[in-house]
């Protein structure tokens, strides 16, 4: 048996000494929050602790550290295999609505989510599959309203999501993101959106940088300036006194000319 670890990992897991600590202390009848405030973990830890961790072969709900460490041991083992490489039936479920083809128990198709078209760049066609698809939001939620009494047909959109883009996992065919709502074959890092752009207020013109008396509103006469852009390119100005509230409307009407030449890019 390799020796088990003293020492936690990281702040993050429980060690076998924290563990050893909520056995004796559960042992005395003390309550989770109690539990939490002597080690100094969240309540949600503990709680999750004893419900997952439990020692269960006597018919109750008995904790002991030896036993909660071997199931943490053995549920933190790597690689682990797909949900959906597991289960048949829930692979071919996520499957059918990915790909648009739905049956009802009677044989009869059954249509998919109505899909407005919004005209996006970027090469969306209206005749794209992902118009009578499910996403895998819709799919993760449908789950518990056709199976509700089975809870091995669960599994979590993000789930799908690595399925589909993670080929090492070997659960879900890789054609099938063509079906999803944006249609890109590879997943872009959130990291790489933030850097897109630039930032429309400049450093010279950042809030912080306002004196004392506006920010406290302690001085009447300071007002803040906003603009609301609505349908069809209408806008309304917004001028709010910062101590007394008291708003103005400005109304802003289009230039002479507006729409009636074609749009010209400016840069």
């Amino acid at each position: 048996m390799p020796p088990i670890s003293l020492e936690p990992l990281s702040g993050r897991y429980l060690s076998f000494a924290e563990r050893e600590e909520i056995a004796m202390l559960r042992a005395k009848g003390s309550g989770v929050r109690e539990i939490a405030r002597q080690m100094g973990r969240d309540p949600s830890t503990i709680s999750r602790e004893l419900r997952r961790n439990a020692a269960t072969r006597g018919g109750r709900l008995d904790y002991r550290a030896s036993v909660a460490q071997w199931h943490a041991d053995r549920q933190a083992r790597r690689p682990k295999t797909c949900k959906l490489a597991a289960n048949d039936r829930l692979r071919e479920y996520v499957q059918e609505r990915l790909a648009g083809r739905v049956c009802a128990p009677d044989g009869s198709e059954v249509e998919g989510p109505q899909v407005r078209w919004i005209g996006r760049r970027h090469g969306r066609r209206q005749d794209r599959r992902w118009a009578t698809s499910w996403s895998p939001e819709q799919i993760a939620h449908r789950l518990p309203i056709d199976f509700p009494e089975d809870e091995t047909m669960r599994i979590s959109h993000e789930a799908i999501y690595q399925a589909l883009y993670i080929q090492g996992r070997g659960a879900l065919r890789r054609e099938l993101t063509a079906c999803l709502r944006t249609g890109r074959a590879l997943r872009v890092p959130r990291a790489r959106t933030r850097q897109r752009g630039k930032k429309f207020v400049t450093e010279e013109v950042l809030i912080s940088q306002r004196p004392a008396e506006a920010a406290d509103r302690a001085v009447p006469g300071h007002w803040e300036g906003d603009l609301i852009i609505g349908l069809d390119s209408s806008a309304i100005g917004t001028l709010v006194e910062r101590t007394t509230r008291f708003t103005m409307l400005l109304h802003l009407p289009r230039m002479e000319g507006h729409g009636e030449s074609e749009r010209v890019k400016n840069g």
